[in-house]
């Protein structure tokens, strides 16, 4: 038992947390004159070990991902979808929901084609949810930052809000606020050829590099406001505003969300280093949450498939799941950690 719990923290902080690389930096910092205790010496440290492991993790993450998904074209996807029926549908779309693009404007897209196809709304809501809050690279990425317990809660719990945010749209009966323009579309069915081992790597391999330059931007953004965070800010102002002496910690972190634009790899460096400086678990995932999921720019894409009543429907499910989930972990944070 010993010697598995041995591998495991080995695993947690060697492999995926990246310490060697941390102790690497730190050495070479320091070996070049830089003192990495200090304000400018920590944000330093900080700015490179976490852009170089988060761009590490990204370009794995993404190239097994995309193998993945390459089983998965939309056609492929919406035929399976087509199989299931109730609950089970919304279960089946929640869980491909994450094999596929790691932010909600990538989402969308994949969205409107399935509904254009006749899928029931319910399903691809789920899908919907699901995709970017919940995909195979949140749950790998939290692993190296919270450990794996917190990472399974958190993707299981993503995934509840899903299946029930898309039957509760499904029992509400709101297909006609689904704009005209997609329910009367009709997608066309395009063959998939059939690819072989070398084609789906390629496939893969440009994935990485699409992906890379799309979140590149938004990775350094989040390290930088890591960096301020995690050396600059004090901690006694991070534990008033967003630890226990403030019980609408949750709620303000879902809010503060909304407006920001990025996915799990630009949330990652910001949720680290608000952890570190005492804020609360359930706090900062709800930040996390808001950000992947509710973020300006993918509601306003959102808004162009849907009309106003339906939109309001899917951000208050999502609203109030995340903030129950963001005080569930609060409550457990103590057992967990």
């Amino acid at each position: 038992m010993e010697i598995l719990k041995t591998c495991r923290d080995f695993f947690q902080s060697e492999i995926l947390g990246m310490s060697w690389l941390n102790r690497l930096i730190t050495s070479a910092l320091n070996a070049c004159g830089l003192d990495t205790t200090s304000k400018i010496g920590g944000s330093i440290n900080f700015f490179i070990y976490d852009t170089i492991k988060i761009m590490v993790l990204l370009g794995v993450l993404i190239l097994i991902i995309s193998y993945i998904q390459s089983f998965f074209p939309p056609e492929r996807t919406k035929k399976i979808l087509g199989r299931f029926h109730g609950i089970g549908a919304n279960i089946i779309a929640a869980l491909l929901g994450t094999v596929t693009p790691f932010c909600s404007c990538s989402s969308i897209p994949l969205f409107i084609g399935f509904t254009s196809a006749g899928l029931p709304i319910g399903v691809t809501f789920s899908f919907l949810i699901s995709s970017p809050m919940v995909d195979l690279g949140s749950l790998v990425l939290l692993m190296s930052i919270f450990g794996w317990k917190i990472a399974v809660i958190y993707v299981v719990l993503g995934l509840v809000i899903a299946v029930a945010g898309g039957t509760l749209i499904e029992k509400l009966h709101l297909e006609k606020y689904v704009e005209d323009y997609i329910r009367n579309g009709k997608a066309i069915d395009i063959p998939q050829d059939e690819l072989h081992f070398k084609d789906r790597i390629k496939y893969a391999w440009e994935q990485v590099i699409s992906t890379a330059k799309k979140v590149i931007l938004y990775v350094l953004i989040g390290v930088g406001i890591g960096a301020i965070i995690h050396n600059w800010i004090p901690q006694d102002f991070i534990i008033a505003l967003l630890g226990n002496n403030n019980p609408f910690g949750v709620i303000l972190a879902t809010i503060a969300g909304v407006p920001m634009y990025a996915d799990i790899f630009g949330t990652i460096p910001i949720a680290e280093a608000l952890l570190s400086k005492g804020a609360l678990l359930g706090v900062v995932l709800s930040f996390m949450m808001g950000v992947t999921t509710l973020s300006l720019p993918s509601m306003i894409m959102l808004r162009k498939a849907v009309k106003p009543k339906l939109l309001a429907v899917f951000i208050a499910i999502c609203t109030v799941g995340i903030i129950i989930v963001g005080y569930f972990f609060n409550v457990i944070q103590n057992f967990i950690i």
